[in-house]
């Protein structure tokens, strides 16, 4: 009599051997869309978009005489002013979203599932700032441009000309919304490190709004050249240079310090944000979920 021995089966291969990239940046934009905090951001941020725009905009008409037009420059130097006069406020709702999307899956219990099935870690990590970065570039964008839309009849009453045909001002409107997507990046690092919601928005507003306060009131009290050469390094006041009209404008007498152009604003806040996630990615590594 013969006896058949079942066939062993066949190894299972791990759920994470077969996610790619791509599956990870989809599982993070089903994440992101899901919130309700996302969504309520990004419609807070295009609404103080659209409001402040406009009123800028009256604020700049009613300071021109009338009958007397403004040259090219200063009119396309207005309207770049206009388009991002709302970021200010911009920065703070997309610093609370950009701690919240990774600390509210530390707060849920999600990020153990989300380890589990990307036992690497930093992929997840990777993608979820993509996803975030490139949805709120988007987002900050149509909301910058939006935004002076609504304002340029404002303008045009002010006998202030548009030319939307500009480069100088497309790139402002989108060195505005570079500028959000990085600010959100750096917010979510902090968040990454402090796995906290109240603590990571509590760090990321401290560092961009706080922190700056504190140290521009030195240079401007002390007159010192090195607070502030360290002031214009800090994250959000290099930043802001990334959406500055490339026009030379006459220095501010309370500014202290070399001011940066636009190009290297952007990769101080870039060296800023990759620093966090360097800090962040190896502690995501060594430290349980």
């Amino acid at each position: 009599m013969t006896t058949t021995t079942a066939p062993a089966p066949a190894p299972v291969s791990s759920t994470l051997s077969g996610v790619s990239f791509g599956g990870i940046l989809v599982s993070e934009w089903i994440k992101l869309r899901s919130l309700r905090s996302t969504v309520w951001c990004y419609i807070i941020l295009i609404v103080i978009s659209i409001g402040l725009s406009p009123l800028m905009a009256f604020a700049f008409s009613s300071g021109v005489q009338p009958g007397v037009e403004p040259d090219f420059d200063t009119a396309q130097s207005i309207a770049a002013q206009v388009a991002t006069a709302s970021i200010g406020f911009s920065q703070l709702v997309v610093s609370v979203l950009g701690a919240l999307v990774i600390t509210g899956e530390y707060s849920t219990g999600m990020i153990r599932s989300t380890l589990s099935a990307v036992p690497k870690r930093l992929p997840a990590l990777f993608g979820k700032a993509a996803v975030f970065a490139v949805v709120t570039f988007i987002v900050g964008f149509v909301a910058l441009l939006v935004g002076l839309l609504v304002a340029i009849p404002v303008l045009g009453n002010g006998d202030i000309p548009v030319d939307l045909t500009d480069g100088a001002l497309w790139l402002s409107i989108a060195g505005g919304a570079a500028y959000l997507a990085l600010i959100g990046l750096f917010s979510l690092a902090i968040g990454a490190i402090i796995r906290n919601s109240a603590g990571g928005i509590a760090a990321a507003l401290g560092a961009i709004l706080v922190l700056p306060t504190i140290v521009s009131v030195f240079a401007v009290i002390s007159m010192q050249e090195w607070v502030g050469n360290l002031n214009n390094l800090l994250p959000s006041n290099a930043g802001a240079r990334m959406y500055t009209y490339p026009v030379e404008m006459l220095q501010d007498q309370f500014i202290v310090g070399t001011q940066l152009e636009p190009w290297q604003g952007a990769l101080v806040l870039l060296v800023w944000t990759a620093a966090l996630f360097l800090l962040a990615s190896v502690l995501l590594k060594r430290r349980d979920a």
